[in-house]
């Protein structure tokens, strides 16, 4: 794979990763995506939700969680009340449902602003990646394994590539945005 690729890789990843982050904020409806940094305390490891139990969505507002180890309901309800997801949790001694309130405007607002939070890390992760491609094309420049024309246009290259991830980014934040403001 050339250097190029790598690089152009791993601006990808960064936006598949931005995007995985902003699906575990949720926005008013009944997203499975939400439990996805939960993890339970089950028999001393740390579980993912997903992997202990079903998770459906009866209905837009809510999501009912059923262990297939009915011991582990009441660490899967602490491990819910413990997060930040800020949902209480309602036991029937079966299964967990969680109901998934409107979002207040405040609410709405502190999300909009978490949101554009992680978009502008992923922005530095971008330039951080356009960073070391320079750096690597200025080495292989002095040690004459490129030409300075040829250091140039990859320098150019990896400036467009990092503007247009940047442009995706935007793209994605702006998308949760409006998924977030939207009642």
């Amino acid at each position: 794979m050339s250097d190029y690729a790598v690089f152009e890789s791993k601006m990808k990843k960064t936006c598949e990763a931005l995007t995985a982050q902003l699906a575990t904020i949720r926005a008013g409806r009944a997203n499975a995506a939400v439990l996805d940094q939960i993890l339970v305390d089950y028999y001393n490891v740390q579980t993912p939700i997903q992997q202990m139990a079903s998770i459906g969505s009866p209905d837009p507002r809510s999501l009912l969680i059923t262990p297939w180890d009915k011991n582990a309901l009441k660490l899967i309800e602490k491990a819910i009340l413990t997060s930040d997801l800020g949902i209480n949790p309602q036991s029937d001694g079966h299964s967990i449902r969680l109901v998934f309130p409107p979002l207040t405007e405040e609410r709405r607002k502190e999300l909009v602003k978490m949101t554009k939070k992680y978009g502008e890390e992923a922005k530095v992760a971008i330039r951080n990646i356009r960073r070391d491609a320079v750096e690597k094309f200025k080495k292989q420049q002095k040690a004459s394994e490129i030409t300075e024309d040829d250091y140039k246009i990859a320098e150019k290259d990896i400036q467009k590539l990092t503007d247009d991830y940047i442009k995706e980014l935007d793209k994605i934040c702006e998308k949760k945005e409006k998924e977030l403001t939207e009642i």
